[in-house]
């Protein structure tokens, strides 16, 4: 199976390639469908049908090479794009990767101006509910659930303490959220199959004692490049199959902000269809930075470029365009970390990690009055485009509940105006 699996991706990614050299006009992809309050499935134990689907993404065709069904999809309503094709600085070299952050890393000064791109168009009712929700370290402010309880999110993202997920679930029963238990180990030593089986087996007391939870995902931001591909994407198929042995269910991939590449996610369509068949979905990160729109429009290699696609934010829509619904693979998406980090690498803007470094930044740009308004329309504009996309789920802003160096992402502060700008979507 994963050998003919791999020869169809060989000769779906030369197809591509062809196919990449015409761009499409149409500058927005399947409008979402409106969701509805529903209860969600995942209780430990219980067999999962088909059908029983998480609220918020339009369910299609799991079958390599399946035919797509008819759906009932509403009639898009022409929407003004997120943006137009952003002015980039000439000088400024274009990154397709996101480094690993240390304590070092350095931001490399560019000769040009940046200048952000600012939203203008209207955000539309029409485009279903918000799709913001809360990448949450630890609930340890009453905001948190606030915002739960008020903004009915389409999802949350827990790590490690999970003892309050059940109270979310209380508060909003169409909320999906995925967990994540830290694991310190991350390297492709041994078989993928002992290094799943090892994995699932530290975690599975903190799995089963938390049924709350909706998904799991595994590695943090793995970067396996071509060498360790099909090393990880054996892992991952492994860890979906041991999970559904216990009534879980899985969140594969984990990719952070900037990578794969389209050749390497290409090797991982295997993991993606067994995801598929176990009810799964794919998670990755989406950061960027001195805004949110950096390098929005820009092209991955041996691609040309298209105005609703980016190498940073939007860089799933390259996935889901020329790979995955090309093989009839589309999966249910969360992106489970989003926002700004500025670790990223031959940027311009200040110096800086997270959001609150950017603020006064942000105000000179003309993306608000004040700091946070700016963070806002900017997660906003976001937003505004992610719904755009049936099968997003939803994308958790980092974080809420920091603590150590993730403190400068915290977003605790701003809480009050997250949820109203939530509320003001419904």
């Amino acid at each position: 199976m994963y050998r003919s699996v791999l020869l169809f991706v060989m000769m779906l990614l030369s197809a591509c390639s062809a196919a990449a050299a015409q761009p499409t006009s149409a500058l927005l992809p399947t409008r979402a469908v409106v969701a509805g309050i529903s209860e969600v499935a995942g209780i430990v134990g219980t067999a999962v049908p088909p059908n029983n689907l998480p609220p918020t993404w339009t369910p299609i065709p799991t079958i390599l090479g399946s035919t797509p069904a008819p759906q009932d999809t509403p009639t898009p309503v022409p929407l003004e794009s997120p943006a137009a094709t952003p002015f980039l600085p000439t000088n400024t070299p274009r990154p397709t990767r996101t480094p690993t952050p240390t304590a070092t890393s350095a931001v490399i000064a560019t000769a040009t101006r940046y200048i952000s791109q600012i939203p203008t168009q209207t955000y539309s009712n029409e485009l279903g509910l918000s799709k913001l929700g809360l990448h949450v370290i630890r609930n340890n402010d009453a905001r948190i659930n606030e915002f739960v309880r008020v903004g009915q999110p389409s999802v949350i993202k827990a790590m490690d303490n999970f003892g309050y997920v059940a109270e979310i679930k209380a508060l909003s029963p169409r909320t999906i959220v995925v967990g994540r238990v830290n694991h310190a180990a991350q390297n492709y030593a041994g078989t993928p199959e002992d290094a799943a089986r090892d994995f699932v087996e530290a975690q599975l007391d903190q799995y089963l004692a938390n049924p709350a939870v909706d998904y799991w995902e595994g590695w943090n931001e793995p970067d396996p490049n071509m060498n360790n591909m099909p090393w990880f994407t054996r892992f991952e198929q492994e860890r979906v199959r041991l999970l559904a042995q216990y009534g879980l269910r899985a969140a594969v991939g984990g990719f952070p902000a900037g990578v794969p590449e389209l050749d390497e996610f290409a090797l991982f369509l295997p993991a993606i269809q067994t995801a598929l068949e176990y009810h799964g979905i794919l998670t990755l990160h989406e950061y960027s930075a001195p805004d949110m729109t950096y390098l929005y429009g820009d092209p991955l290699p041996g691609y040309p470029a298209y105005p609703d696609r980016g190498s940073l934010t939007f860089r799933y829509r390259w996935y889901y365009k020329e790979l995955l619904e090309p093989a009839g693979l589309v999966i249910p998406l969360v992106i489970s970390e989003a926002g700004i980090d500025g670790i990223i690498g031959n940027r311009p803007g200040p110096d800086g990690t997270g959001w609150r470094f950017f603020q006064n930044y942000w105000v000179g740009q003309g993306w608000g009055a004040t700091g946070p308004e700016a963070f806002i329309n900017q997660l906003a504009w976001y937003d505004n485009g992610v719904r755009q996309d049936g099968y997003v789920i939803g994308f958790t802003v980092f974080t809420a509940g920091g603590l150590g160096q993730w403190l400068e992402y915290d977003i605790n502060e701003i809480l009050p105006e997250l949820t109203a700008y939530v509320v003001s979507q419904q």
